[in-house]
């Protein structure tokens, strides 16, 4: 006779140790402390694929300077509705960051969170006409109130001193300028929260472990089967609530689950690189992160920009990212991950989508073939005086975008992140790429409402969200006064500035 298979019993069961289980996980035991939580990861570490700060942008996505948020119209005005969303989201999260500081959880904000100016630039007359009407645009708003805007070669200079060295002086450019920009380490951030989460009796944490099905059982409950990677055993866990936080692969997990809600959706993995500085002297003369305009055809997670980041402590310089296709869903992925994704339910949409974007796959295919003397030219266009010896190449990490049904097209490729979960609640998904980890603690607490009716109802549950999130259920951007008191209070508690 075999082995019998060990079983244990949960209230949620949090799929994949990332900044979204780790924001959703902390989140549920501040409202609601008794719930009993286990975290498994298929890895052996924390943080280690999308979360991690060499595999993301660490951008603190606040729509301050990313121009794929404030798409041109055809009569030359600037959409701006989405960027304010975004900047609504990610002050939701630094107000979330700010309590946990200020409840010692989070005890060194230097350590994942600082300062660093957000910029955006562009070249040629038509792009410079593009980023005056932004502006014009964007600084009428409470949540851009700040943003500074010029063509000034000297003022340019003294911002970048980099990006104009050597630059032809006949050469139209443009930039703006927010100083209230942040470049997040979502990996330290994401180790924190669960060393945090660790130390409760109530949590636990299951490394090496790896999801191998998800199962309705009859009471409604979910039973989830897992591999431990290191000894072969298998075992399962009884819960009323799962979500897959597991980046690229929370697709293939979905699928498992069998709910209907998840029919439909495909996934369209895209990978990246860097170009790494690796001269400190160069390093030490950028401050910034300058956004420019995405390439024809080129995603919106492959908008080029010269990135001040800040990774275990060291002030890094990264440009990028360079696009590049993979057929898998994870940095640390099979290579079967996208076919084992196609299912009955999702070929169509997913025919549909490839053949709608085959500009975009043209492109990604380019990017693949580009060696790093071309790699270098479109760093030129940033940066006159680059040299390739001053640069190395960084991997970066693996993003899936959403495909889904579409009853013109049959199915359409959605950029951004969707939670899909099951009609009533009990399992949840995080599908998609940016900005999620910058936008994470809006997206979990949407999520909790969803999946949590009753306690998000309760007086207690309110009242405790209101003292985490002072602005939650108002819009800051409608609220001026609202908005200076809670950046004025993130700024303190999180020491920037």
């Amino acid at each position: 006779m075999g082995k019998k298979t060990k079983k244990s019993e949960v209230d949620v069961v949090l799929i994949g140790a990332g900044i979204m289980s780790a924001t959703l996980g902390t989140l549920i035991n501040e409202l609601s402390p008794d719930i009993n939580i286990e975290i498994v990861e298929r890895l052996d570490v924390v943080a280690a694929e999308s979360s991690d700060a060499w595999n993301n942008a660490g951008t603190g996505h606040s729509a301050l300077c990313e121009l794929n948020y404030t798409p041109e119209q055809p009569d030359g005005s600037v959409k701006i509705g989405k960027a304010i969303d975004i900047a609504e989201q990610f002050e939701i999260s630094k107000q979330f960051w700010t309590y946990l500081v200020e409840n010692d959880i989070l005890k060194n904000p230097a350590a994942f969170i600082r300062q660093v100016p957000h910029m955006s630039a562009v070249f040629g007359e038509k792009d410079v006409q593009f980023l005056r009407s932004r502006y014009k645009a964007m600084s009428k708003e409470t949540l851009f109130k700040g943003m500074v805007y010029t063509e000034d070669k000297q003022e340019l200079a003294s911002w970048i001193p980099l990006m104009m060295e050597q630059r032809d002086p006949e050469e139209k450019i443009a930039a703006t300028r927010m100083d209230i920009g942040t470049d997040v380490n979502f990996g330290t951030l994401t180790r924190d929260l669960i060393q945090h989460l660790q130390a409760k009796d109530n949590i636990r944490l299951s490394l090496n472990q790896e999801v191998r099905d998800i199962e309705r059982q009859s009471d409604g409950k979910w039973e989830v089967e897992i591999k431990d990677l290191s000894s072969g055993e298998k075992r399962k866990i009884r819960s009323k609530f799962v979500f897959i936080g597991a980046g690229g692969r929370s697709l293939l997990l979905l699928e498992k689950s069998g709910i209907p809600e998840a029919k439909g959706y495909g996934g369209f993995p895209v990978g990246g690189q860097w170009l790494r500085c690796k001269n400190p002297d160069i390093i030490a003369q950028h401050h910034a992160k300058v956004y420019g305009k995405a390439s024809v055809g080129a995603p919106p997670m492959s908008v080029p920009h010269l990135d001040t980041r800040y990774i275990d402590g060291e002030q890094a310089l990264l440009f990028g990212p360079y696009a590049g296709f993979s057929t898998k869903f994870l940095k640390k992925g099979s290579y079967f991950d996208l076919p084992a994704s196609i299912k009955l339910s999702n070929i169509r949409p997913m025919i549909s989508a490839g053949l709608d974007n085959l500009d975009l796959t043209k492109y990604l295919i380019t990017e693949v073939m580009k060696s790093p003397s071309d790699k270098l030219d479109s760093l030129k266009q940033f940066m006159p005086t680059a040299k390739l010896e001053d640069w190395g190449i960084e991997v970066a990490g693996q993003r899936v975008q959403v495909i889904k049904k579409d009853p013109k097209h049959g199915g359409i490729l959605e950029f951004g992140t969707e939670v899909v979960s099951a009609a009533d609640g009990s399992i949840a998904a995080l599908l998609g790429a940016s900005p999620g980890a910058s936008t994470s603690v809006a997206i979990m607490i949407n999520l909790l409402k969803r999946c949590f009716p009753e306690r998000a109802k309760s007086d207690a549950y309110r009242k405790k969200l209101r003292q985490m999130i002072p602005s939650w259920g108002k819009k800051l951007n409608e609220n001026p006064v609202l908005c200076n008191e809670v950046r004025q209070r993130s700024q303190e508690a999180l020491q920037l500035g």
